[in-house]
């Protein structure tokens, strides 16, 4: 068994958020006499809020772990459906399901986090034989407060201070280590982030998107309005964007008056449309100081052989074609590309990877 101060390296020596609950899962069922571990987080689209179990462990081996951006969101638990778990997040308190009587098995709820925050809620279940002792659930708490501190400092060096939104740094991160379906590759994904970017490109999962949306005439708005009114602008974008996009979809402020999205989708179409919803919503919304503001789109879909920076750079091209046609459009680079607009496309390729 591995030591409880073991645990607590293993968890603060980490630089990926997205790999805290599995890590904090394992040291959870290593240190407690339970059989099984959930840890369930609340994912939003379109005003409907559902239960996604990023990691499920098991004491006698096995589980999953799940990236919530390849998820099929129509296929999760509604809220309001687990109502266990939905008291344990609006309580902030424990909450015990024995259905054995009071020495039997069980199920202890916790909250994952110690306040009540819009972005992040989850549930921690803890499935023993029989009710927890004091030092055990001591122990949780422990171990919770750890992973909330880790996952604070993490969040806080993603983040962009301005908007809120993550930053360019956590792109690199995001891109080669999206979360694992199984177990057995759990430890894949740290070990592609040290690779030398060569190596990890065909790390890359499919069905990934990466898409750039630029303020129009931003420094226009600026010479008339002056910085804070450009800050007011972006921070206000941002807040469109994440009301558009869905909550595993991940959103970037690059600089200045660039943004970026990464999602996970099957079809081309869908994508469009969700950059085209944004567009739209930008072009309607009333800016305090400066009225209208239109932002053009470009995306992509990530190929094995990319990187965060060919990529981006696909991406920056169809953001240019939208804006050389009179701006305040969303545009594809691959349709853009088999068109012609970018030359040959096989050979630049080729070019790209010298």
């Amino acid at each position: 068994m591995t030591t409880f101060i073991e645990h607590i390296v293993k968890l603060t020596d980490h630089r990926d958020r997205d790999l805290l609950e599995l890590t904090l899962a394992k040291a959870l069922l290593d240190l407690l006499p339970v059989g099984r571990i959930v840890i369930a987080r609340v994912m939003r689209e379109d005003g409907v809020e559902r239960w996604l179990e990023v990691a499920r462990l098991d004491a006698k081996g096995g589980g999953r772990v799940i990236d919530p951006q390849r998820v099929d969101f129509q296929s999760l638990v509604k809220l309001e459906d687990a109502s266990d778990r939905l008291e344990c997040l609006q309580t902030r308190k424990r909450v015990e399901i024995a259905w054995a009587g009071p020495d039997g098995p069980r199920i202890s709820m916790l909250p994952l986090f110690s306040d009540s925050r819009a972005d992040d809620q989850g549930v921690i279940e803890l499935h023993s034989d029989a009710a927890l002792s004091p030092d055990d659930l001591q122990l949780v708490d422990y171990l919770r407060r750890i992973y909330r501190n880790m996952y604070t400092l993490l969040e806080y060096s993603d983040r962009d201070p301005l908007t809120g939104l993550l930053n360019r740094k956590s792109l690199d991160n995001a891109f080669y280590s999206a979360v694992l379906e199984d177990l057995d590759g759990a430890t894949a994904a740290p070990v592609a982030a040290d690779l030398p970017e060569q190596d990890r490109r065909h790390r890359v999962p499919v069905n990934y998107w990466l898409g750039s949306a630029c303020v129009d005439n931003c420094s226009l708005i600026h010479d008339k309005h002056g910085r804070m009114a450009v800050d007011e602008v972006l921070q206000l974008v941002a807040r469109i964007m994440s009301n558009t996009f869905r909550t595993y979809d991940r959103l970037y402020h690059f600089a200045g008056e660039d943004f970026g999205v990464l999602m996970h989708c099957s079809d081309e179409a869908l994508v469009l449309s969700a950059f085209d919803r944004f567009r739209a919503n930008v072009e309607k919304f009333k800016f305090p100081r400066v009225g209208r503001v239109t932002v053009s789109c470009g995306f992509t879909t990530v190929m094995a052989d990319d990187s965060p920076k060919s990529a981006l750079e696909k991406t920056l091209l169809a953001v240019d074609f939208a804006r050389r046609s009179g701006g305040n459009k969303a545009s594809s680079y691959l349709g853009l590309a088999q068109r012609g607009f970018f030359g040959d496309v096989s050979s630049r390729r080729k070019h790209d990877r010298v």
